[in-house]
């Protein structure tokens, strides 16, 4: 919204200014006599107005606009740091590095643990487990690989330890020390932003020219009667369990439920799967949610999909969730109940609001293409701000958070999302990136679909895992990918030969091209892409050509 009187005054300097260049210009040409007179020192001139006024226009706007938002507080003569970046995990460690790695001070600001959910709650500690459950599971296949008999028993508190273990292993990469030697100065303590150039930890007020908000997520408790009453476990908390429990409930059948899910189940955990929407992981195309979920139910999890959680009852000591479906009603009853139906941004309890720092409809933190908020000196990066929240995201957006956060005096780089991997990491793995059938279906672009099922895979066979596709879209009679999803073995690492074509331009004909070591995974990619490439065959050409071997027999 613009006020009346503001916009007629900037409509009538902008309109004055336009006609200025526009008559200078007309004026030129209308004084070319030969020419030579093309390439008069006016008529450029006039030209060169005419490209970069809407662009002066357009700076001189922001910086009125800068100015009115940041009216109100005072401005330091002099700043104590360059940049200060407020959270410790992927997105404000990357940015704090490239800080400093550019000779800035700066300074990062961490109230709990150095590498943040990802290495503490999330990330590390879900794949360790998961590492542990696999390993379970490969022994009750045994006889598939000429065993006649093998088993394994298990301390539930031993393979938490275990993941704690490996947690502690990978802590030096993000440590306080680490970074400190790099040249970031770490604070522990809990900050506080007070104006856009002013930040308060532990007592004291550090000034900075710019402030990066990289301050994460949380899991999201949904307010379903009944669920505060519980000890419910969170991707949070659930590091802290030290016995397996007999029944588990998993709230939510997106990639975190659907990973623990899978993860307990192998443990020897009867697990109830409750997922609101129609379909396992909802982004994924129909086939990958079936192919997920008819695995889980041969494991032994129950799936019930289009449930809706309605209320959790404690009735004479047992633990049971009312949920909603087509009409009626179940009760399943349960141990312990995981809650994983999403996360909520942490935007609250350092300033933001009263500062007045604006919220989007997702009720993560509002940032433009250069990933400022409204202030135009404090940026944001990370599942704070979105869209994706994942841990690469994270980082991907530090670099032009940081960049655009010290530099964007003199260029400003727009954050590039064209090519965002990720996958979740159940068995068999789900990776994609770019565009499925449903996404591209649901924006009317058009593609072509090209498959190659890797039970016809030789190392997939010889594995014992000849299951899953690739699935890639291309531009229509074109090589270009539009987006891949691959189900299977691997597929975390498989994708990355996509991503970086997808990346460079490089399009299946260029992978076709490329030799693959035999017999390994990746040329499950190289065979996806020959089946484009037979596809796309052109058979007039080859019809003389047989003409032609034909001949050459006599």
């Amino acid at each position: 919204n613009i006020r009346t009187f503001t916009f007629a005054w900037v409509s009538q300097i902008g309109m004055l200014l336009g006609t200025l260049v526009y008559v200078n210009a007309g004026t030129q040409l209308a004084g070319i006599d030969s020419l030579s007179g093309i390439l008069s020192p006016g008529l450029i001139f006039s030209f060169v107005l005419l490209g970069i006024f809407p662009l002066l226009a357009k700076k001189i706007l922001a910086v009125i606009k800068a100015r009115k938002v940041l009216a109100g507080y005072p401005r330091p003569k002099k700043f104590d740091r360059n940049l200060v970046v407020i959270g410790a995990g992927s997105g404000g460690l990357v940015a704090s590095l490239i800080a400093a790695a550019v000779k800035s001070k700066v300074t990062l600001i961490e109230k709990h643990k150095m590498g943040g959910d990802c290495l503490n709650t999330g990330c590390v500690p879900s794949k360790a487990l998961i590492r542990s459950a696999r390993f379970m599971e490969q022994t009750r296949r045994a006889t598939e690989f000429g065993f006649k008999s093998a088993s394994a028993q298990f301390d539930f508190a031993e393979v938490m330890e275990r993941v704690q273990r490996v947690v502690k292993r990978i802590e030096p990469h993000d440590s306080v020390e680490r970074f400190t030697g790099l040249g970031v100065e770490v604070i522990e303590g809990e900050a506080r932003i007070l104006s856009p150039w002013a930040v308060e930890v532990n007592g004291h007020t550090l000034t900075t020219r710019s402030i990066i908000v990289a301050t994460g997520a949380r899991p999201f408790v949904p307010p379903i009667k009944g669920l505060a009453e519980l000890p419910y476990l969170t991707s949070d908390n659930l590091w802290e369990l030290r016995a397996l429990p007999k029944r588990l409930l998993v709230l939510g059948g997106g990639p975190i439920g659907c990973e623990l899910a899978q993860a307990f189940s192998r443990f020897g955990a009867e697990v109830t799967l409750v997922e609101m929407l129609p379909k396992l992981m909802i982004r994924e195309d129909p086939e990958v949610s079936t192919a997920v979920a008819e695995r889980f139910v041969r494991e032994g999890i129950k799936v019930l999909v289009g449930h809706k959680a309605k209320e959790f009852r404690v009735e004479h000591g047992i633990n049971r969730l009312i949920a909603e479906h087509q009409g009626g009603e179940l009760s399943i009853e349960f141990d312990q109940v995981l809650v994983a139906v999403g996360r909520a941004a942490n935007t609250s309890g350092f300033g933001l609001e009263a500062l007045g720092v604006r919220l989007n409809e997702r009720r993560t933190l509002e940032a433009n293409e250069f990933l400022q908020t409204n202030f135009p000196n404090i940026y944001v990066c990370g599942d704070v701000t979105g869209p994706y929240q994942f841990t690469h995201t994270a980082s991907h957006q530090a670099w032009y958070a940081a960049v655009n956060a010290l530099f964007g005096m003199f260029r400003k780089f727009k954050v590039d999302y064209s090519v965002i991997p990720f996958a979740t990491f159940t068995d068999p793995e789900v990776a994609r990136v770019g565009l499925n059938e449903q996404e591209a279906s649901e924006r009317k672009i058009a593609y072509e679909v090209t498959t190659y099922g890797l039970d016809d895979l030789d190392r997939a066979i010889a594995d014992g895992e000849a299951h899953g596709f690739l699935k890639v879209l291309t531009v229509p009679g074109k090589d270009r990918i539009l987006g891949v999803t691959i189900l299977g073995e691997h597929a975390g690492d498989l994708i990355a030969e996509f991503v970086t074509a997808m990346r460079y331009g490089l399009g299946l004909n260029k992978i076709l091209g490329t030799i693959h070591i035999y017999p390994t995974w990746t040329e499950g990619n190289k065979f996806a892409a020959g089946n484009w490439k037979r596809a796309h065959a052109p058979e007039k050409l080859l019809q003389w050509v047989e003409r032609y071997h034909r001949w050459m027999r006599g």
